[in-house]
């Protein structure tokens, strides 16, 4: 099957993008959230602009999607490069409060100038960016205690910047999810359409969905111990190893819904995303 490339720039985010550039002016310090089973495809090339001199803290968010022994390769990986990251589950609130912590550390420095200039401490103003449906506003609400923001496991729900006030130390500027204004890496963006990063109008499932089977093969032969194994043949009862993720997704179809492939490819695809299929990462640590 031939189809276009991935694409998708809807017209909120180009607006949105404009009116983060001002607001950037008024904030200390840049939240920058990922998505764990992809931390280097919802990396935005933009960020180190956008960021500059202020001070970034690195959430890797949906650490529940992964197994603990790639959380901890991935950390070692980040602090190789010299980052710290921030792994938190933004729907159960773990690793959260580390996160205040650090914004409200990365702060201190801010105030303390203000003191020596004669004028009166003042909150921290934070932003949280990353592509759509990282778990942004989940994380603001979970910062907050309550929910402030709209938050759905769907790309697009946060459509205009609205300021958070935490408390008398930090306020939050909530941003809708930005992406690059073209995917220039494909297969970036095939992981952004499997994991539900980017609106559904962008992509086709039926070839996301054998990409996908192709990627799970590819990840466990490579990571035993960092995937859940079997995760295909252990609930769709095929064994995806000795065909391609095209034929296995017709055969599944053909097992399952009478041959119609769009809907066996609607069913793996949301399978994964709920987490049904076990936790299976798209991407490892490079070497």
């Amino acid at each position: 099957m031939t189809t276009p490339d991935i694409q998708w720039y809807p017209g909120h985010i180009s607006k949105a993008e404009k009116q983060l550039a001002e607001q950037l002016k008024l904030v200390d310090v840049v939240l920058e959230v990922r998505d764990a089973r992809i931390p280097l495809s919802t990396h935005h090339p933009q960020v180190p602009q956008w960021v500059g001199s202020k001070s970034r803290v690195l959430v890797i968010n949906r650490v529940d999607t992964i197994l603990p022994p790639l959380r901890d390769r991935w950390h070692l990986w980040f602090q190789r490069q010299g980052e710290t990251p921030y792994f938190t589950n933004a729907q159960d609130g773990t690793g959260v409060k580390a996160i205040s912590k650090a914004a409200k550390e990365a702060g201190i420095a801010l105030n303390q100038r203000r003191l020596d200039r004669g004028m009166r401490p003042r909150a921290v103003r934070a932003v949280v960016i990353g592509f759509p449906n990282v778990g942004k506003s989940a994380l603001i609400n979970r910062l907050v205690g309550r929910r402030v923001v709209e938050s759905a496991r769907r790309p697009g729900v946060t459509k205009q910047l609205r300021w958070v006030r935490i408390s008398d130390e930090l306020e939050l500027l909530d941003a809708p999810g930005v992406i690059p204004s073209k995917l220039e890496d494909q297969e970036a963006a095939l992981k952004l359409a499997i994991c539900d990063d980017i609106g559904e109008a962008a992509y086709d499932n039926q070839r996301v969905a054998w990409a996908f089977v192709d990627l799970v093969k590819e990840v466990e032969e490579i990571a035993q111990g960092l995937i859940s194994p079997n995760a295909l043949r252990s609930r769709y009862k095929i064994d995806p190893r000795p065909i391609t993720g095209e034929d296995y997704l017709h055969n599944f179809a053909e097992s399952r819904y009478e041959g119609d492939v769009e809907r066996a490819a609607r069913q793996i695809l949301n399978d994964f995303r709920k987490g049904l299929l076990g936790k299976i990462p798209l991407e490892l640590p490079p070497e």
